[in-house]
């Protein structure tokens, strides 16, 4: 058997390449051990090295910026079996103003608008990770947009979704999305105002636990997502759904370390309708954006 894993930023964005190879590096000893013969993309034309690869592999995913990641999942659709979300719905996700307006008009809680005059949170409208995101009182340029700043714990859920449309839609079981922890995000603020992700906690078991995965699952399936999917939430006055990341985050460089099953395994097995009811944590870690991991 064999997997193809295509992760951009590795061949194609030097800021991003230690997260990405990160990534890619724990999803790739993980279907090794699950008896797959990997194949990555070898240079950085991404979407040729995916229409030269994919076809001989069994499963494929792909791991791109919000901006991308729509192009290259349509693509890699056609030539073998995904394993990641859908391409239409990480489309949705892709546009963080559209997501927070899907998202509020079924009820969920999303940032509000910026207060007119004071300081707000500018971000792209199609953005990665926390590039581009800063704390201001400017407006906003073009293709970007502007929240309230909002106060509270800064956290992250990691859900994987069973198949639920798309190219495999015969796969439906109407299965729950699985658990895999609820993250710490650790987040620094520069003296710009910029954004930056360092690292997180995994797993923890924050106050309003149950609210905070319940809406997380709310917002995955009101999105349509599947496959790993990581929700970033602010436990403030209320739940915020804060962004919606239809791909595998760097919180599961985390989770794979603390964990008994291999997330090879749980992702095929996901994307056919027959993920796990539930995962074995063992212990706890802190990791950085680049990968290193320490036990707590």
């Amino acid at each position: 058997m064999k997997a193809f894993l295509a992760e951009y930023s590795v061949c194609n964005d030097p800021e991003l390449a230690p997260e990405g190879a990160a990534m890619l590096s724990v999803l790739s000893r993980s279907f090794t051990r699950c008896g797959y013969d990997v194949v990555t993309p070898e240079g950085p034309d991404f979407e040729g090295e995916i229409r030269r690869l994919a076809p001989g592999c069994d499963v494929g995913l792909v791991i791109a910026p919000d901006h991308l990641i729509f192009r290259y999942t349509h693509l890699l659709e056609q030539l073998t079996h995904n394993i990641g979300c859908g391409s239409m719905n990480a489309a949705v996700c892709a546009n963080k103003l559209r997501t927070a307006a899907i998202l509020a008009r079924h009820g969920i809680e999303v940032p509000p608008p910026a207060p007119p005059g004071g300081m707000q949170v500018v971000k792209p409208i199609m953005g990665c990770g926390s590039l581009g995101v800063r704390l201001t009182d400017e407006e906003p340029g073009a293709d970007e947009f502007a929240q309230g700043y909002l106060e509270g714990e800064t956290l992250s859920v990691s859900l994987v979704g069973s198949r639920v449309t798309g190219n495999v839609c015969e796969y439906y079981s109407g299965a729950p999305p699985l658990l895999l922890a609820v993250n710490r995000q650790e987040m620094g603020i520069d003296r710009d105002g910029n954004f930056r992700y360092l690292g997180g906690e995994t797993p923890i078991h924050p106050d309003r636990e149950e609210e905070i995965v319940s809406t997380a699952i709310h917002a995955m399936s009101v999105l349509g997502c599947q496959g790993y999917t990581g929700i970033d939430i602010i436990a403030g006055d209320r739940i915020y759904v804060v962004d919606v990341n239809p791909r595998p985050t760097t919180s599961l460089v985390g989770i794979a370390e603390v964990m008994e099953e291999e997330i090879a395994d749980i992702l095929v097995a996901a994307s056919r309708g027959e993920a796990p009811a539930e995962v074995h944590l063992s212990g706890r870690v802190r990791f950085d954006k680049d990968g290193g991991i320490s036990r707590i």
